[in-house]
């Protein structure tokens, strides 16, 4: 549980690394333990009570759940070994014959394990668009999850946390939050009323495109939902390395800077691709002509992400030239990262107009950026 009254601001949280240092040195560092398991003495008791086997006890895991928890004003935190393994263990947690209320056009991994698990279990699985306002208040009857993603991926619709989580608690269920394109810096969903929050940390809150990660932060870590949520991870060993965990670290210690850089970065992008006479629209939430502005302005702070899309006119043909003559933008999947990419989502997920080209955008100079589009646009 952290202690919120004694939580320093996130750019001292994170640059501090918690304020952990090395016991044994005195280094501003942590160290990485690569032990798998520790000893015990003559009577079998465990030199360090805190140290038996490395599923359990990873310094350095806790640690960043410990961050993660202070940074979304939350009790708990869970790391995994990815942001798929974080949200399948919640998911997992609905039983047979129950019910989960899940956002459409979100990410499709997620979408798709989730319709797999409910056909296999028997569950019902409904899928509105919680982004636009009455259509989650029309659904009725009692759940056990409500899953948004907000701002998401790839259409960057902003949901309303608090009228979510609101509805949710009326129907007896829990509001989980995919922050993943926001992160900590720019939007803390338990402040507005949701229940769980989940990240892949492999997107903005590592930032360097090379480690995979989940996190899971809680509001009550008392709760059935999370219990067994621990109790699953534990078992299921569903786990991350001391490596990785480090990794994460390094990569959260300058987070605010990298979050807001992009962010400034994919506004001014945004404001400029939107009277590019090739350009049909632009999907982010930081435009004030976007349907979210007034809840993204409501519910998020210091910007408003790097993750934008555009919609070209020309279709399938036009999106497909203009990917392929970009240069600074690395035509990769994933986002978050501080090297920009492009997406040409409908070459992997068919259900994403194909005209439609998704932008994660970096911490490059930001006119360079747009010279790169610019080029490849015309």
């Amino acid at each position: 549980m952290t202690d919120q009254k004694n939580s320093p601001s996130l750019p001292t949280l994170f640059a501090q690394a918690g304020g952990a240092i090395d016991p044994q040195t005195g280094g501003v560092v942590p160290p990485i333990q690569s032990a798998t398991t520790f000893v015990r003495d003559e009577d079998y008791a465990p030199l360090s009570p805190n140290h038996i086997y490395s599923r359990d006890d990873n310094d350095l895991a806790r640690l960043v759940e410990s961050m993660l928890a202070q940074a979304e004003r939350g009790e708990a935190a869970l790391l995994f070994p990815s942001g798929m393994a974080a949200a399948v263990s919640v998911l997992r947690t609905v039983a047979k014959g129950g019910r989960i209320v899940m956002q459409t056009g979100i990410y499709w991994g997620v979408t798709k394990w989730a319709r797999d698990f409910c056909a296999r279990r028997n569950i019902e699985l409904v899928e509105v668009d919680c982004a636009e306002p009455g259509v989650l208040q029309a659904v009725t009857g009692p759940a056990d999850i409500v899953w948004i993603e907000t701002p998401s991926n790839p259409y960057l619709k902003t949901s309303d946390i608090a009228v979510c989580a609101n509805h949710a608690h009326k129907m007896g269920a829990k509001l989980v939050v995919d922050s993943t394109a926001a992160t900590p810096v720019h939007s803390q969903p338990l402040t507005h009323g949701a229940d769980i929050v989940m990240h892949s940390a492999t997107k903005g809150i590592n930032g360097h495109s090379d480690v995979l990660a989940g996190a899971l932060i809680c509001a009550d870590a008392t709760t059935p939902i999370w219990q067994d949520i621990v109790v699953d991870r534990h078992d299921a060993g569903a786990v991350i390395g001391s490596f990785e965990a480090w990794l994460l670290i390094r990569g959260m210690r300058t987070l605010p800077l990298r979050a807001q850089r992009m962010s400034a970065n994919a506004l001014t992008i945004a404001q400029t691709l939107q009277d590019h006479p090739a350009v049909a629209r632009v999907l982010y939430p930081g435009l004030a002509s976007d349907p979210g502005h007034e809840i993204a302005c409501k519910q998020m702070s210091d910007g408003f992400g790097g993750l934008l899309s555009i919609r070209l006119h020309g279709g399938f043909d036009a999106a497909h030239a203009t990917v392929g003559k970009l240069q600074l933008f690395k035509r990769a999947t994933s986002l978050g990262g501080v090297e920009s990419l492009v997406e040409h989502r409908h070459v992997i997920e068919d259900s994403v107009p194909d005209d439609l080209l998704r932008l994660s955008v970096g911490i490059e100079e930001a006119q360079d950026l747009i010279d790169d589009l610019n080029q490849a646009l015309t």
